[in-house]
């Protein structure tokens, strides 16, 4: 008697390629990342007595301290853009890279008990993060504009955008593939390694000084030449600099460094997203 054999629509397995992205399941299960999505939107400050104004409080508070310590007592040049401006600009482009890193750095950890009940690509978690981020990210984009257009009115600067503006969408994805990419490996390796989750909450910490969040690129190109290749190879720097470049016409920007980070922004994705699949083979019985 001849056996037919039948055809599934979908098959899981634990084998896996050598090099597997897994594309194809993310897309079949976009549903369910705009469920996760949704969830962190709501619940984030659900019980918080100010709620969403958290979004703005950071920046805003961070930028007054910034523009104290740096600017009036460190007596930092901001090249005729306006110290506070200055700041905001460069805090809104890390906040977003730095919420998408220390989320998903611990995607494994924090989320090991649903990961052990339910099957569903987990790459799912921590993409989901940053989509979710970009709402707050966007609110944080829109004080930004207000005081933008604030200090052009009322305040007598001339601010201007350059017609580099059109890549303001690249930038975004880089700091959004950068922070992803760097989360996933953190978060594979956190399984064995859980030192790592504090390791990671200091170095981020140390990280915003050398991307030239709190000081514009040219003070240090012009005063110490010989550190400047930390901030010219530095992604995070080409990205802060570039994005008050675009938006105010003002900072350090090339070609070069632009074309860099996009391509240590892809590189870095993928390869976090390969040993991220790989991980989650196995992670349950090592985290």
């Amino acid at each position: 008697m001849s056996v037919e054999k039948d055809e599934w629509l979908y098959e899981i397995s634990a084998k896996k390629k050598l090099i597997d992205l897994n594309l194809k399941e993310l897309w079949q299960y976009r549903d369910l990342l705009f469920l996760f999505v949704k969830r962190d939107i709501v619940t984030v400050y659900k019980q918080t007595i100010l709620g969403p104004l958290w979004y703005l409080i950071q920046p805003l508070f961070t930028s007054v301290i910034f523009t104290l310590v740096f600017n009036n007592l460190g007596n930092i040049k901001t090249g005729g853009i306006p110290p506070f401006l200055f700041n905001l600009a460069g805090i809104t482009a890390w906040n977003y890279f730095k919420v998408c890193l220390t989320e998903t750095s611990s995607t494994f950890t924090k989320n090991q008990n649903i990961f052990g009940k339910v099957y569903f690509p987990r790459a799912i978690m921590p993409i989901s993060v940053t989509f979710s981020n970009l709402l707050k990210f966007g609110i944080q984009l829109f004080i930004f504009i207000i005081f933008y257009f604030y200090f052009i009115t009322w305040g007598g600067y001339d601010l201007t955008p350059n017609s580099k503006l059109v890549l303001f969408p690249i930038y975004v994805l880089m700091m959004a593939m950068l922070g992803l990419g760097a989360g996933m490996l953190i978060s594979s390796w956190t399984t064995k390694y859980k030192d790592l989750n504090v390791v990671v909450s200091f170095a981020v910490q140390l990280l915003m000084y050398i991307s030239a969040v709190p000081f514009p690129m040219s003070e240090i190109i012009e005063k110490k030449p010989e550190y400047s290749w930390l901030l010219e190879f530095n992604p995070l720097a080409q990205i802060v600099e570039g994005f008050r470049h675009i938006t105010m016409d003002s900072g350090y920007f090339t070609w070069w460094g632009f074309l860099y980070t996009l391509g240590v922004s892809c590189i870095l994705f993928f390869f976090g997203l390969i040993v991220f699949n790989r991980t989650e083979k196995n992670f349950i019985d090592t985290v």
